[in-house]
């Protein structure tokens, strides 16, 4: 079983759930940007969570399937269409042999995920297939998909087969009269504000610059990417200057380089960091935030460590209920 790339797009490249436990010797953790549009779409294949999916950014491939395959699209809504057909995301598919599945601009959000059943066969790499693009390593080849790129994929897993026999045809496609519903669904609400907590030095920033940075919106700029959102809009300031050691870099810190504008850490992060740390996303806003192109404005609000512990658990509980609710469907 394999995928033909007719085209590439601006950025496909496969990503699980992230290369853990090597920050230490410096290796990127990597993995998917939204990482709860990938586990639920490895649900609705019948895979594990932590199995890779294709993260198509903006502007999406033409993928020919050679052999009959189960899919699930989920995140942004990049207009996937099979012979003019429109695909339903959030849910399990069926493609036919020899279907070829085009996407367009991205109409909401930033990232969207194709996951297959029995996932993408590529070498785990520190035991991940997640793509490290700086360093030509994981993935396919360590690098994004271009035209010609054969991926093979993986033997349809027990549940993917079990959920093919639950589908039915709906006008030429063969999906599923169910759907999930993504915990942050707020692709079209990028108003809402995205949570974090105090960083490590937040007590090192004035007093002004801690109310802007609660009371105004920041724009994404364009020098963003899967390493770190750049923000401009008030400059944030430090009482006084401040000399640190490097420590460690997590998702979701918000560092301030000497120009004021903030800068937040995101899926291909370095390992280390030595700018003053303003605050911290919380990690239950990280796939939302991930869904945001570059224009958009952010807003913050400020939570306690115990709320986002709420959320993040809250969020956990979610999608443990929708594997359930799959399984119960296929009992």
């Amino acid at each position: 079983m394999s995928i033909v790339v007719l085209r590439g797009g601006m950025l496909s490249v496969l990503q699980d759930r992230g290369r853990k436990g090597y920050q230490k010797v410096g290796m990127l953790v990597n993995g998917a940007m939204d990482e709860e549009a990938l586990r639920l779409g490895n649900i609705l294949t019948g895979n594990e969570q932590q199995e890779a999916g294709l993260e198509i950014t903006m502007l999406g491939p033409v993928l020919k399937f050679s052999q009959e395959t189960l899919i699930a699209l989920t995140g942004a809504d990049m207009d996937p269409r099979i012979d003019g057909r429109a695909v339903p995301m959030w849910r399990p598919v069926l493609v036919r042999a020899g279907a070829v599945l085009r996407f367009g601009h991205s109409l909401s959000g930033c990232r969207s995920y194709l996951c297959v059943s029995g996932g993408y066969d590529v070498p785990s790499v520190m035991g991940s297939k997640s793509t490290y693009l700086q360093a030509h390593i994981g993935g396919y080849q360590g690098r994004a998909l271009v035209q010609g790129d054969v991926l093979s994929l993986g033997r349809m897993s027990d549940q993917g087969r079990r959920i093919v026999k639950t589908l039915h045809d709906t006008g030429g496609i063969q999906t599923s009269d169910w759907y999930v519903e993504a915990a942050h669904r707020l692709y079209d609400e990028v108003a809402a504000p995205v949570r974090l907590t105090a960083g490590l030095q937040y007590s090192c920033f004035t007093e002004d610059s801690l109310q802007r940075l609660v009371s105004e919106p920041f724009r994404i700029t364009v020098h963003s990417d899967r390493m770190g959102y750049r923000l401009e809009g008030c400059q944030l300031r430090l009482k006084k200057p401040l000399e640190m050691i490097s420590e460690a870099a997590v998702q979701g810190t918000i560092q301030v380089p000497a120009d004021g504008n903030p800068i937040i850490l995101m899926a291909d992060r370095q390992s280390t960091a030595g700018y003053p740390k303003i605050g911290q996303v919380i990690m239950a806003d990280m796939s939302r935030l991930a869904q945001y192109r570059p224009g958009d404005w952010v807003r913050f609000a400020a939570v306690t460590i115990a709320q986002a512990e709420a959320l993040f658990l809250e969020r956990e509980q979610y999608i443990r209920n929708i594997a359930v609710s799959v399984q119960y469907r296929l009992a």
